[in-house]
This record gives structure tokens, sequence and C-alpha cells, in this order.
């Protein structure tokens, strides 16, 4: 049973290996040789796909896009933050000098 998961993998990466458009297949591909699960497969075909239509990015890109995001919006509370820190330390610092 090893082998033909093995030759399945080999299989369809040497098939799908020039073609851009159908590489969405490889993950399903690859959970059906190793799980054996068509349905487990059919959905996460299913789930990339209507991913890819929806945001015209794949799930590895749309979930790095929006780590990304979150990042900046931290960075920017940050900044924020710091921004307003100093100018009550500016102000309490006029305000005591009077």
């Amino acid at each position: 049973m090893k082998i033909l998961k093995t030759f399945f993998v080999i299989f369809i990466l040497v098939i799908l290996s020039g073609c851009i458009q159908t590489t969405s297949l490889l993950g399903p591909g690859i959970t059906v040789a190793t799980t054996g699960n068509v349905l487990q497969a059919g959905l996460q075909y299913g789930a990339n796909t209507a991913l890819k239509k929806e945001t015209g990015k794949d799930a590895l890109t749309h979930i790095k896009d929006a780590v990304d995001e979150k990042n900046k919006e931290k960075k920017l509370h940050v900044k924020l933050k710091q921004l307003i820190e100093s100018r009550i330390e500016i102000t309490r610092q006029k305000l005591l000098s009077n």
C-alpha cells in the first residue's frame, strides 16, 4: 500500500509539474493518496476553488496578506500610542513649568 501511495504522489507531481492552473489539484491529490479520504479531498478542493473565485488569490497568499495587514494595524496602533504618550508628556511639562 505504501508503494502505491508513493507511486500516486510521484505520478501526480509529474503530471502537474508544468500546469500552473491545475496545481490546486495537487493538495487534494496528496490528501487522497495519504489518507484515502476522497470526501475530504473534494471538500478541500471546493474550498480552495471558492476562495480563489471570491478573493482572486490562492489560500496561502490570502493568509499571508491577512497576516501582513494585521501586522500593519498593530504597528499603526503602537505608533499612535507613542505619539499620544509623547504629546501628553509634552503637555505635562508645559503645564508644570507654568
